[in-house]
C-alpha cells in the first residue's frame, strides 16, 4: 500500500493485487465508525462518482471504500480490458479483505451495475462472506442479442483484448438531465469493453442467476423496472430463483432508470429510504 493522499474526508491510496497489477482506492473514513461499506463500481464509470453516497453513508455511522477495478478510471491498464476471466473477482477479494483488516467489524458489500454482478459472483463462489450485501441494477442480463453473446464468447479465444464500444445509452442513466451531461463531461469514464470482459459478465450473471438459492448472506436487491443498460428480467428471475431462501429483499422501481442512487427527485429519496430501512433493521 502506497501513495495516500488527503482531500478533506477523501484519502487516496493504491493496492497492489497479486499479479502486480495496482488499483486505485478513495478511502472516506469515520473514525467514530463501527460499521463500514466496500462500493464496487460499474461498467465504464469509477469510484469518484460515488461521492455523493459515501457521504450519504458516512453521515450514518459508515467508513466507506471504493475502488477503481482494473481497466477503469484511475487504476492503470487498457480500457476494460481483463488478463484473466476471473480478475475482477480476485480484485474483489484482495480488497475486501484488506478493507476488513482495518475495520472493527467486516464491511458490508454494495455492488452497482457490472460491480453487482461482481459482487454477487464473488459471495456466491464464496470467496468473500461479507456480514450483508447490497445489489443495485446488478448486470445479472444482458440486453444483447444471443448471437452477439456467443460472438463475445469466440472472441474472448481468439481476440480477448480487442476494444469495443459497450454502447451503454448515457442518456438512460437517470432521468436527473445534470446525471448524463456530468458522465458525459467526466475524464474518468470510458466508453470500452473487450470480449473477453463481455464474456465473463454474460457468464456470470447467467451463472449467478443460476445459483440464486445459494444466497447464504442478507441481501438487498434494488431493481430498476425501466432499465435500458442492464434488462432487469435478471434481477427478476434471481429473486425468483432465491423464493426458497430468505436471505433476500428485493425492491422494484418500475418507472426508474438505471442509476437508482442518482435519479431525479423524489425517486432518488425514495431508493435511500429503502436503503436506509433495510439497514436499519439489519441492525
Amino acid at each position: 500500500m502506497n501513495h495516500p493522499g488527503d482531500h478533506g474526508s477523501e484519502r487516496s491510496l493504491t493496492l497492489t493485487m497479486a499479479d502486480g497489477q495496482t488499483l486505485f482506492v478513495r478511502d472516506w473514513p469515520n473514525s467514530r465508525a463501527q460499521d463500514s461499506v466496500l462500493i464496487v463500481h460499474g461498467l465504464g464509470e469509477h469510484s469518484g462518482r460515488y461521492q455523493r453516497m459515501a457521504q450519504w453513508f458516512r453521515t450514518r455511522g459508515f467508513s466507506v471504500r471504493c475502488y477503481d477495478q482494473r481497466g477503469h478510471g484511475q487504476t492503470p491498464g487498457r480500457r476494460g480490458a481483463l488478463a484473466h476471466a476471473d480478475d475482477l473477482l480476485e480484485d474483489l477479494a484482495t480488497v475486501y479483505n484488506d478493507y476488513a483488516q482495518s475495520q472493527p467489524t467486516p464491511p458490508l458489500l454494495l455492488g452497482h451495475s457490472m460491480g453487482g454482478l461482481v459482487a454477487a459472483r464473488c459471495v456466491l463462489d464464496g470467496r468473500i462472506q461479507p456480514p450483508a450485501m447490497v445489489l443495485s441494477s446488478p448486470s445479472l442480463r444482458t440486453w444483447e442479442p444471443v448471437w452477439r453473446q456467443q460472438l463475445a464468447a469466440v472472441l474472448a479465444k481468439v481476440l480477448p483484448s480487442l476494444p469495443l464500444p459497450n454502447g451503454l445509452p448515457f442518456d438512460k442513466l437517470s432521468h436527473d438531465p445534470q446525471v448524463e451531461a456530468a458522465y458525459r463531461a467526466d475524464p474518468l469514464r470510458h466508453g470500452w469493453i473487450t470480449p473477453r470482459l463481455a464474456d465473463f459478465i454474460f457468464r456470470a450473471g447467467d451463472a449467478s442467476v443460476a445459483d440464486a438459492s445459494k444466497l447464504t448472506i442478507p441481501t438487498l436487491l434494488l431493481v430498476a423496472g425501466a432499465d435500458m443498460l442492464v434488462n432487469p428480467a435478471g434481477s427478476r428471475d434471481f429473486s425468483s430463483g432465491n423464493w426458497a431462501g430468505n436471505k433476500l429483499t428485493t425492491r422494484y422501481f418500475d418507472s426508474l432508470y438505471h442509476e437508482l442512487f442518482n435519479e431525479a427527485e423524489p425517486a432518488r429519496s425514495q431508493v435511500l429510504k429503502q436503503l436506509g430501512d433495510w439497514l436499519q433493521k439489519r441492525g
